[in-house]
């Protein structure tokens, strides 16, 4: 695919109208469907009110892309201004400077599937920000898919709502699952928790690593979370694994414990860069994730009936026999769909 370029500058508030028109074209001429169209609408609406409100004059460059596999939109905003001052800041929700148009820089992270910004003050000021955008990969597998999953989870029970989450996404022969611990329970855990799986289930087909960086920005302004994550290339038998915080995380090969490796820290606040681990994974594998509202003092010697039962079996009869009455609890099982027991 050639790349095509669209410069387009942004000096009047009435130019702001025009580059949303010239970004749904685009979009749509890509192959972007009706809906994430108008996301992308939506982002260019931020960059050229930002442009405008901060800098006064500025470019916007929509240059379509390939990688080869997939075709996207890459939009790049240029400016002299002032620059930003705390990059980190700006990209979270409700942040402004300016009275811009009330959803910020985080609505660009939330939207577009890769994210960046340079900003220097001073005599060389200036910001550019490069975000780009992939058509999602809709291409089934043609076999069924040989992996499981069974969740159970429930809430502090003293809360309404659950400071968990997870995501559970499959699309060609990949399968991603998630578990998410927001800090605490009650309202603001939940919302932290809600925030890193709307990033997550749009987010799905990127890195492992994009994904950790990109909860992280979307979690600022929020309590922020703790989360395991693993993605399984079931074709080939491949697991990609990073983990963040005090999510248990635990895979049984013949009820053998194999190594895990976690870092510290909160997502959205202190987080270090995720250590992203590849193995192969073995049909005979049993993952078990789950956050520390259940008990973490288990052997799986302790439910010897247990391995040959269903995922779903597996999980309800966990968070039954290991739940804390002090936070909320949810596990997650990831195994073999073949010659499953129930």
């Amino acid at each position: 695919m050639k790349p095509e370029r669209n410069i387009f500058e942004v000096s009047h508030a009435s130019d702001i109208s025009a580059a949303r028109r010239m970004a749904r074209e685009i979009a749509c001429a890509i192959g972007f469907n009706p809906e994430v169209s108008e996301e992308i609408v939506l982002v260019v609406s931020e960059l050229a009110s930002n442009l405008h409100k901060h800098a006064k004059i500025g470019t916007l460059i929509f240059t379509s892309i390939s990688d080869g596999e997939r075709i996207g939109l890459k939009i790049e905003s240029n400016d002299n201004g002032p620059g930003i001052a705390d990059i980190e800041q700006a990209i979270t929700d409700g942040f402004s400077t300016a009275g811009s148009l009330g959803f910020g820089l985080g609505t660009v992270n939330r939207i577009m599937d890769e994210f960046n910004i340079i900003s220097v003050q001073g005599l060389r000021k200036g910001t550019q920000i490069v975000c780009k955008k992939w058509l999602k990969n809709n291409v089934q597998s043609a076999e069924q898919c040989p992996l499981e999953v069974g969740v159970a989870t429930r809430a502090h029970p003293l809360m309404v709502v659950n400071g968990d989450d997870y995501v559970i996404k499959q699309w060609g022969e990949n399968l991603l699952v998630a578990v998410i611990d927001g800090l605490g329970h009650g309202p603001l855990a939940h919302k932290a928790a809600h925030t890193a799986r709307q990033y997550i289930e749009n987010h799905f087909d990127q890195p492992v690593s994009a994904i950790f960086n990109g909860v992280g920005r979307a979690c600022r302004g929020t309590r922020g979370v703790v989360m395991a994550l693993a993605k399984f290339e079931w074709g080939l038998e491949k697991l990609s694994f990073a983990s963040i915080g005090n999510i248990e995380t635990r895979v049984f090969e013949n009820q053998e414990k194999l190594n895990i490796i976690v870092r510290r820290g909160v997502i959205g606040f202190n987080a270090p860069n995720p250590l992203v681990i590849q193995n192969s994974w073995n049909p005979k594998n049993i993952m078990v994730m789950h956050s520390d509202g259940m008990k973490s003092h288990w052997k799986w010697d302790d439910f010897p009936d247990l391995k040959d039962k269903s995922a779903m079996f597996i999980a309800q009869s966990l968070l039954n026999n290991l739940d804390r009455e002090d936070d909320d609890a949810t596990v997650v099982v990831v195994k073999s769909s073949e010659d499953v027991s129930r």
